[in-house]
């Protein structure tokens, strides 16, 4: 009597047998942003290329003020309602990101993640002061995580802690650069900003010589 052989590849459970296909590779554009005719809403809040605020307009329209001005529509902010869309050059946005984010790369294990929280109306005073700890951060080699902590009614008025990050970014512009541009999520608006490339070097220096002079102190007391 012939014997019928199950393949190989098949497992058999139950009498039965199984083909598991193979998995498909995730799209490399899951967590980019929207842009231009991607953005599938009737109207979003434009801002212009210089962060000016033009108003909420309709997305063909701003499609149209796109193309004269040679940029590209990019949705930055898509819960807020309406979304909060920017004109920007993407191309250029996109390699100036994946730049700062190799430099990032290298320097990831001597540098950590500081978050400095934010309410939408914050007075003069409490601003210079975190304004301060930002500066201190990123003096010291480590990142920022601004984040905007929105209440009520703030949450239609995202422009509003776009302009707040954006000043912030000004602000300490002399000690970090952004990285991750502001981006609505829920109730918090959040923004990344990294340390100047010397400054990690000089922290990771630093670091070094530390721990050469507690070997060298540590070998004089096993002397």
């Amino acid at each position: 009597m012939r014997r019928h052989c199950r393949p190989p590849c098949a497992p058999r459970y139950g009498g039965l047998f199984f083909v598991v296909a193979p998995q498909t590779a995730r799209s490399d554009h899951i967590n980019e942003p929207r842009i231009n005719d991607r953005i599938r809403v009737p109207e979003v809040r434009l801002i212009g290329p210089d962060g000016e605020q033009v108003g909420v307009v309709r997305v063909d329209a701003a499609m149209k003020l796109a193309e004269e001005v040679n940029l590209d529509l990019v949705e930055v902010a898509p819960d807020a309602r309406p979304p909060v869309a920017k004109l920007m050059d993407y191309g250029k946005y996109k390699y100036e990101a994946a730049m700062k984010a190799r430099d990032a790369r290298r320097n990831q294990a001597n540098t950590q993640l500081k978050e400095i929280r934010f309410r939408l109306k914050i007075d003069d005073h409490d601003y210079e002061t975190k304004r301060g700890h930002a500066i201190r951060f990123l003096k010291g080699g480590d990142k920022v995580k601004a984040i905007i902590q929105f209440r009520g009614r703030e949450q239609s008025r995202p422009e509003m802690g776009i302009r707040l990050l954006e000043r912030l970014a000004d602000d300490v512009a002399e000690y970090g650069n952004v990285e991750s541009q502001p981006r609505q999520d829920g109730r918090n608006m959040t923004m990344v900003i990294g340390p100047m490339a010397k400054k990690v070097q000089a922290r990771s220096e630093q670091r070094r010589r530390r721990e050469a002079k507690q070997a060298e102190q540590a070998a004089a007391q096993d002397a």
